[in-house]
């Protein structure tokens, strides 16, 4: 497969599979001809939660509060999604994304006011304070060409997420993380794709429909 310069984002909830589907899509396209690289946009959850609990926190954001939290998680995603965005144009690869700005507007959403205040946004709501600053800080970012929504059943991502014995996410935090995903503006342009089933699955079903665009 061959495709012009571009930029693929797969996005969804903790556990939903993005990391290992997104790896498996890049060397898939990269095996295929296709000149691709994988880059992980990362808020520094795995540094930052560490971090907290050396110092006696449950998890950063005990440590830091909900502002300052998403302060330095705002931050760090900023400057690995500016890395992905000029490498990727500068060497004329296609950026096979693992994360992107939406997964930022859906976690403020989420952490916000939980699964009754996404259900309010999803019904027309207007966005806070909050996401409003973070939308104009990522807003010099272009959109990526297509976007893929990872979706799986919340108590299926939570199981994902404890057998990577890192961290652990309760089911109904998913939930409200994925309809808030949902209640974004933005949803409407994104490929819904099933993410029950394996990486290898998940990857295939991605491939089928760049190869249809």
């Amino acid at each position: 497969m061959r495709m012009r310069p571009q930029m693929i984002a797969l996005v969804g909830v903790d556990g939903s599979g993005k990391t290992t589907a997104a790896k498996w899509l890049a060397q898939e396209l990269s095996a295929a001809g296709t000149r691709a690289r994988y880059f992980e946009n990362g808020g520094g959850r795995p540094l930052i939660d560490p971090l907290a609990r050396r110092l006696g926190r449950r998890d950063g954001r005990h440590l830091l509060g909900w502002r300052g939290y998403l302060a330095v998680e705002a931050s760090i995603r900023w400057i690995a999604l500016a890395r992905a965005v000029a490498l990727s144009t500068l060497t004329r690869r296609v950026a096979v994304l693992d994360r992107y700005a939406y997964c930022q507007y859906a976690l403020i959403r989420a952490r916000d006011d939980g699964l009754a205040g996404a259900i309010g946004r999803a019904a027309g709501n207007a966005g806070r304070q909050p996401e409003r600053l973070v939308r104009r800080l990522y807003g010099v970012f272009p959109r990526p060409d297509v976007t893929f929504y990872l979706a799986v059943e919340a108590d299926e991502a939570a199981r994902r997420v404890a057998a990577r014995g890192r961290d652990l996410e309760e089911p109904a935090y998913l939930a409200s993380f994925d309809v808030s995903y949902r209640s974004l503006p933005e949803f409407a342009s994104f490929i819904v794709v099933d993410a029950s089933g394996s990486a290898k699955e998940v990857g295939a079903a991605v491939l089928a429909v760049l190869a249809g665009r």
